[in-house]
């Protein structure tokens, strides 16, 4: 599995949005925050979104492989960062069309995914073709189709791919 620890988003937060004076850490709420001195503004930094989606048909799934950092050259199911503004299950579609070609239909939740000192909440759905064919977007390297004894489990993208894969066939693979 890939290392999260450069899943990292955006450059760090040095000044402080109110007043633009250089932010230091202070313990705020039990945690330490970046704080400002001059204003008193702490910046809360919020987790980043993401949604994903099992795509389901005849009993396989539709795997890419990341032509992307982070988890480049590894396996994962199709998804990626949710817009502000958009809803979540919209989010899990649209990434599916842009990184296999397929049209989807969510068919429910699977999962929310979070791990201590991971910045991103991964929203897992399953979700049935529509239409489109199965072909590789331009953030992959390839795509597949894949029987739930043939996902290459060593060579998965993030603990959270795992995870998700794991629980849909714990769950029946369905």
């Amino acid at each position: 599995m890939a290392d999260t620890a450069d899943h990292v988003h955006g450059p760090a937060t040095r000044f402080c949005a109110a007043c633009a004076a250089p932010l230091i850490t202070r313990c705020v709420d039990g945690r330490p925050r970046p704080a400002c001195d001059r204003c008193g503004a702490v910046v809360y930094l919020d987790p980043k979104v993401a949604a994903g989606a099992i795509v389901v048909d005849r009993g396989r799934i539709a795997l890419v492989k990341r032509a992307i950092s982070p988890a480049r050259g590894t396996w994962t199911f199709p998804g990626g960062y949710v817009d502000r503004g958009e809803p979540v299950d919209q989010a899990a579609v649209r990434e599916t069309w842009e990184e296999t070609g397929l049209r989807v239909r969510v068919e429910g939740l699977h999962g929310v995914f979070s791990y201590a000192d991971v910045t991103v909440v991964l929203i897992v759905y399953t979700a049935a073709v529509t239409g489109g064919a199965l072909a590789a977007g331009p953030e992959c390297e390839a795509a597949a189709w894949v029987e739930p004894a043939a996902i290459p489990w060593a060579k998965l993208a993030f603990p959270s791919t795992a995870d998700a894969l794991r629980a849909w066939i714990d769950r029946g693979a369905r």
